[in-house]
Order: C-alpha cells, then sequence, then structure tokens
C-alpha cells in the first residue's frame, strides 16, 4: 500500500487503522516491558543475584529503548515507518525468546536489554509519529485511546504470568510473550505514510532526517528536561508494587493484584484525558502539569501506607495519574505550545533520545536503596523526586515560550521598520535626482537611484 495523499489533516481515515496498530504496539513495547517485573524474585533466585543487578535487564532495556530513538527516526525518514517497524517487531520478538535460554543474567542484559530495547525503539516511536500526524482535533483522545494497549497488557499479563509460571516457568513463559510480540511484525503493514499536500503548494516538503536546531529553542528543552526527570517514575513503581505488598504482609496471591489494579486505573487515566485535552481551552501543557504534580503526591504517599486497601488506593490513584502522563508526553511535542506537527517526526527522536539517562538510572537506584534500606518503599522516593523537578521542568515550559514568541515578533517588527526605512530613502533618492535634473530632461528612476 502506498503513502495517503491529503490537502489536509484527515482526522481519520486510514488513521484509525493506525490506532489499532499502535494499540497493539503499546502491549508488546511498554505493556511487557513493565509486566516483567513479575519475574523480579524469579530471576534473583534463578541467578542468585541481588535486585538492583536483576533491575538492570529492564533499565538496560529502558535505556537502549531512548538511547537509539535519533536512530529510529533516521531510519524512519529515510526507509519509511513501515520496514523499520517490521524490523523492530523482530527484534523484540527474538529477543525475548532468547532470553528464555539464558544462562545467567549477564545473558538477559543482552537478549532482553540490548536486543529486544532496540527493537522496542525502532517499533514504537515511528507508530506514535505517523499516528500523530493522521489526527489534528482528535489527536488527544485517539492517542490516549490507542495508548491504553500498555495498561491492558498489565491488567491481563500481571496475574496471567503469575499463575502461569507457577506451572510451566518463568522460561516458558518469556517464550510465549516472544512469540506474541511477532505479531508487531503485522502492524508494520498497517503503517501507511501520509503526505500533506495542500491544493496551493506543487511539492510538498520532505522533513529533516533529524532535526537538532530545536536544542536552540528554549521551550523544548524544558520540556526534554520534563520528560527526563519525569521518566525516573514510569518504571520503578511497576516493577516494586508486588514485592512492596508482599513486605507488607500482602499475600503473593493478592500482590500481583496490586499491579491489575494500577493497569485498570490507567486505562481511566488515558481515556480521561485524552477527553479533556479535546475540551480545555487553556494551554494543554498547564492540565499536563497538573497531572504531573498529582501523581508527585500519590508516590509519597506509597511510603507511608502500611495496609492492602491503602495500598489499592495508592495504585488507583498512581495509575490514573500514570495514564494521564504517559500518553500524552510525547504526543504534546506536536502542540504549539512546544513544537508543532511539522517538526515532530524530526524532534520526537531527539526528545526520547534526552530520556536515556532516567531510564537507565530508575529501575538500579531504586534497587540499590531497596538492597541499602532493606525496604521497597523507598524505591518510590527517588521516582517522586524525580517527578517533583519534572514539575518545576513543565511549569517553565510556557514562559519559555511566550519569551521566544515575543523575540521572534520584535525580530519580525525591526525587519518590517528596517524595510519601510529602504523604501523610504530611495523614494527620496528619486526625488531628489528629478528636483537636479535638466529641465526637460526625463530622467529614469532607477538610473537615478544607481
Amino acid at each position: 500500500l502506498g503513502p495517503n495523499v491529503y490537502s489536509e489533516v484527515p482526522d481519520g481515515g486510514w488513521g484509525w487503522a493506525v490506532a489499532a496498530a499502535f494499540f497493539v504496539v503499546e502491549i508488546c513495547t511498554y505493556g511487557i516491558l513493565k509486566g516483567l517485573g513479575v519475574f523480579l524474585q524469579d530471576l534473583m533466585e534463578e541467578f542468585g543475584e541481588s535486585n538492583s543487578r536483576v533491575s538492570w535487564v529492564i533499565s538496560i532495556s529502558a535505556f537502549i529503548f531512548t538511547v537509539t530513538a535519533p536512530l529510529s527516526t533516521l531510519l524512519s525518514n529515510h526507509f519509511g515507518y513501515r520496514p523499520v517497524v517490521m524490523m523492530g517487531g523482530l527484534l523484540i520478538s527474538l529477543g525475548t525468546i532468547s532470553s528464555a535460554f539464558s544462562t545467567s543474567i549477564t545473558e538477559m542484559y543482552i537478549t532482553v536489554g540490548l536486543i529486544s530495547g532496540l527493537g522496542y525503539c525502532l517499533t514504537f516511536l515511528p507508530t506514535v509519529t505517523l499516528l500523530a500526524q493522521y489526527f489534528s482535533k482528535r489527536r488527544a483522545l485517539v492517542t490516549s485511546i490507542a495508548s491504553s494497549g500498555e495498561s491492558f497488557a498489565l491488567f491481563a499479563f500481571a496475574p496471567a504470568l503469575t499463575a502461569l509460571k507457577e506451572h510451566i516457568g518463568w522460561r516458558h513463559c518469556l517464550v510465549i510473550l516472544g512469540v506474541f510480540q511477532a505479531s508487531v511484525i503485522g502492524c508494520g503493514l498497517l503503517l501507511r505514510p501520509i503526505i500533506i499536500k495542500p491544493e496551493s503548494e506543487a511539492e510538498p516538503s520532505r522533513p529533516k532526517l533529524l532535526d537538532f536546531s530545536v536544542l536552540k529553542d528554549s521551550a523544548f528543552i524544558w520540556y526534554s528536561l520534563f520528560g527526563l526527570f519525569a521518566t525516573l517514575g514510569f518504571f520503578a513503581p511497576q516493577l516494586y508494587v508486588i514485592e512492596l505488598s508482599k513486605s507488607r504482609g500482602v499475600e503473593q496471591s493478592m500482590a500481583s493484584y496490586t499491579l491489575s489494579v494500577m493497569a485498570v486505573a490507567e486505562i481511566f487515566g488515558r481515556l480521561s484525558i485524552g477527553v479533556v485535552l479535546n475540551k480545555v481551552s487553556c494551554r494543554k501543557t498547564l492540565v499536563l502539569l497538573g497531572c504531573v504534580v498529582l501523581l508527585c503526591l500519590v508516590l509519597v504517599a506509597f511510603t507511608i501506607v502500611w495496609e492492602f486497601w491503602g495500598l489499592v488506593v495508592c495504585c488507583t490513584l498512581y495509575g490514573f495519574f500514570l495514564g494521564t502522563v504517559a500518553s500524552t508526553h510525547i504526543p504534546m511535542l506536536a502542540e504549539e505550545e512546544v513544537v508543532g506537527v511539522q517538526k515532530m517526526a524530526s524532534c520526537a527522536g531527539v526528545y526520547v533520545f534526552i530520556q536515556k539517562f532516567a531510564g537507565l538510572a530508575g529501575p538500579p537506584l531504586g534497587g540499590a536503596l531497596v538492597d541499602v534500606t532493606h525496604n521497597y518503599g523507598a524505591a518510590f522516593y527517588s521516582c517522586a523526586a524525580g517527578m517533583g523537578v519534572s514539575a518545576i521542568c513543565l511549569a517553565m515550559v510556557g514562559p519559555a515560550k511566550s519569551g521566544t514568541r515575543q523575540r521572534r515578533r520584535r525580530q519580525r517588527e525591526e525587519e518590517e521598520k528596517t524595510s519601510q526605512d529602504n523604501e523610504q530613502l530611495d523614494f527620496l533618492e528619486v526625488d531628489f535626482a528629478q528636483e537636479n535634473s535638466p529641465a526637460g530632461q526625463v530622467v529614469d528612476p532607477e538610473e537615478a537611484s544607481v
């Protein structure tokens, strides 16, 4: 199937097929990556490793996921979204299946961390970028609904894998997950590129392969710092909430449901934020800021709650507000208050690349705090701290964007004033030449001004 050519953003059409593909991609990337927390204790016992060393499996995968974002953007802009996503699906499946045959935690660093991590990036980023290009007015709502695949995966896989591994073992569970992740290859076939070709233009402009010019935009810098620190709170809670529950007296069978509660609440959060952003008239980054602040407070609450129903409430609130943030922070790049839809395809890779450090540090930092304090609640402190700093950075996006617009407005006014002064000067030169020319001689204005 060739590219779809439209005179304006269709806000639908083939975009619904792309949304369905993104739903499956979310399940097979973020959904399964976060669900690997159910194997945490099994890996520690199998390989005789500490909590922090096992956490590096998730951390390396998240790091490769983000550090290869510019590569994903380059390949997508050069070869197209379809072949890149299909290759990513193959790598994800290959890495997960290979991890089932690992004999050491180091081998899992390579299989799940390196191979699957690269596949995650080649799959996720091109799909969400293309989806944002198919929608305009309904972008926030559609993206939120499609991104709920991650939450459905957590809701279904956490209790299912917990029960299944008791019967067939964690290795066979990973093989099943790897086979399922191969479905991403089929999703890649649905990614028809879109070309917006206004009737007044003969040829649409091609986006840059990778646009680093946004690093001069102070609003984009602040927004990227927001993404960097917010990432600290994206992975660790799902990774440690089951062990946190068990350490506070919750039975194994009940502890796995805390992750499911979190996943269900995240679905509602993703759907709710899509509706809200479609309705509000204020800056959308302000809505996102409110969600980030509340998410930070919930992370702190995890550290002071000691009974099951209190943990359920925390998981519900965390899942809801995580859904609002996780489903919008990348698509928000398409809003004019950040960089705009025209630059999103080239800037998304730069944005995700900047997140790499937090993706690498988050899970091991939480694991190290657990090893030192022997308290799983300590892992949530680092998440809350990162989320708090991210809120400050996000609050600076609006003022930075306003300052940039004012500077550009002053620059345009100065250019217009300079242009008007030059026109007046040219007129005076012509008039002066006519007054001083011999009587009856017609002076050509162009010659007089030379």
